[in-house]
């Protein structure tokens, strides 16, 4: 089975990366390596730029991924801020936010790219979902956000998780699915 350096140390991007591809034949092979990620307010750039310096670390082909999160109530909050912003927001602060907005939509973007030195590419699918009034669900590695808003079905993401249900949930792996039909057929 061919492999390719996957630049996380997050063992749910590790698992939905591994069982969307293993149809393609390939796995990611997990580096966990610091990389300073840059502040932007398009998160294409963001993960594009998380490619390039993990390449510069490994000097091998990567692959990386990044999430955004889009609220149109809030123009657009917090797109590439997500990073930061979900270290300092509990679940509480998100509903605080929302709670004089009629539209309770949000919009979850998948980001992934690859660079080998020369080609670079990046995949994204987006999720529209839902805030809820409530928090359900805990969050032990994950985010606050994950707590409050749905994106498929009746459960919460955090609910999800718990229930080691998100890294095979197809609705949520097509990011992975692009890069894998991608990889698969590029002669790489």
């Amino acid at each position: 089975m061919k492999e390719i350096l996957f630049a996380t140390g997050n063992s749910r991007k590790i698992n939905e990366a591994n069982n969307t591809l293993s149809v393609y034949d390939f796995a990611v092979k997990p580096i966990k390596i610091e990389i300073d990620e840059i502040q932007h307010q398009d998160p294409v750039e963001i993960t594009k730029a998380k490619a390039r310096a993990a390449y510069e670390i490994t000097h091998e082909p990567v692959v990386v991924s990044d999430t955004s999160w889009e609220i149109p109530a809030l123009g657009g909050f917090p797109g590439g801020y997500m990073k930061d912003i979900s270290e300092w927001f509990e679940a509480k602060d998100w509903l605080s936010l929302m709670a004089r907005h009629n539209d309770k939509t949000i919009y979850c973007h998948e980001h992934v790219a690859y660079f080998d030195g020369e080609q670079l590419q990046h995949f994204v699918s987006s999720y529209k979902g839902i805030f809820i009034d409530n928090p359900r669900g805990r969050v032990d590695d994950g985010e606050s956000i994950e707590q409050v808003v749905i994106l498929y079905g009746d459960l919460t993401l955090a609910e999800y998780l718990a229930k080691g249900e998100i890294a095979s949930a197809a609705e949520v792996l097509e990011h992975w699915r692009q890069f894998g039909e991608w990889y698969s057929i590029s002669g790489i």
